[in-house]
């Protein structure tokens, strides 16, 4: 009966995507700027330089990785074509993680960069994977979310706190209570083995 509901709530949510996310449209500069300087607020010691180019980098590569996971339909649409092998990539955890790595390629000096997960113990809603950015040493919840699924690659983002549709949780955090309860598959990188 559980499994009933959930699939009833998951076809209602795809139903409301489907009509409720515009295609993206094109960044302007203003954008780029206020992502820059929302970055540059979050602490004194943020190099305004770094700030610039991760913002600059954050738009620019959410618009690369839609063409590339070849984004048609609302978010979770396209989950359902990625999940049925119609679509490469697209799921929320391949944008965190690719952006993750595209962000991480800077070397930053002044800013790091944290995952968290929303959802991740609530049995109705699906689970969401992002990528935060904060100042050096700053905790992710300090940080902003740079959240390019949401809106179906175009750029979302926000002071972690303030923001309104997500509570996130950091990913450590989540993996850590998932295998402490037994709900976490570990893959050992030695032997490529699930265990």
């Amino acid at each position: 009966m559980k499994s009933v509901l959930r699939c009833l709530a998951g076809l209602g949510l795809l139903f409301l995507a489907a009509c409720s996310v515009p295609p993206p449209a094109e960044v302007g500069r203003a954008e780029i700027d206020a992502l820059a300087s929302g970055i540059l607020a979050l602490d004194a010691d943020i190099d305004p330089d770094e700030a610039a180019r991760a913002a600059e980098i954050a738009f620019a590569y959410t618009a690369q990785l839609r063409a590339e996971y070849q984004i048609t339909d609302p978010p979770l649409i396209h989950n359902a074509k990625v999940n049925a092998g119609r679509r490469p990539r697209g799921l929320c955890w391949h944008w965190a993680e690719d952006m993750q790595v595209r962000l991480a390629a800077e070397n930053f000096e002044t800013l790091d960069l944290h995952r968290a997960i929303a959802n991740a113990f609530n049995p109705i809603l699906i689970d969401h994977s992002t990528v935060l950015i904060s100042a050096k040493g700053d905790a992710f919840d300090e940080g902003m979310v740079l959240d390019p699924w949401r809106y179906g690659g175009r750029l979302f983002w926000a002071p972690t706190l303030e923001d309104k549709r997500y509570t996130w949780i950091e990913r450590s955090e989540v993996f850590a209570r998932k295998l402490a309860a037994g709900n976490l598959k570990v893959r050992d990188p030695s032997t490529e083995a699930v265990q």
